[in-house]
């Protein structure tokens, strides 16, 4: 029964952020520091996210592996300016590459 009223709650919040969303004035929106903060939100969500998989630990600790490894090697395909695709793929070999070498 609980797991049913966690998924109950979830809906009627995100339900109300919904709602929240749209009851917004458009000239709050139309503002420029506005227009600012919600293109750069996405991309510092995106960036958090990375580095907690990347980097988190089992227990909240800094782990140093081969996921590390392949985010490096994407960092540095992105800084030369290669194809996403590529640059997904270079990660992904990479990561397996140290795995397979025992790095983690």
């Amino acid at each position: 029964m609980n797991t049913w009223i966690a998924i109950l709650a979830t809906a009627a919040g995100c339900y109300g952020f919904k709602l929240a969303g749209l009851s917004v004035p458009a000239r709050l929106l139309a503002r420029p520091a506005v227009q600012r903060w919600a293109a750069l939100i996405p991309v510092a969500l995106l960036a958090a996210l990375t580095a907690l998989q990347t980097f988190g630990g089992p227990h909240g600790g800094l782990t140093l592996d081969a996921r590390a490894a392949g985010l490096a090697a994407a960092g540095l395909a992105l800084w030369r300016r290669a194809p996403f695709l590529l640059v997904v793929a270079l990660a992904v070999v990479v990561t397996a590459l140290v795995r397979r070498l025992g790095g983690g």
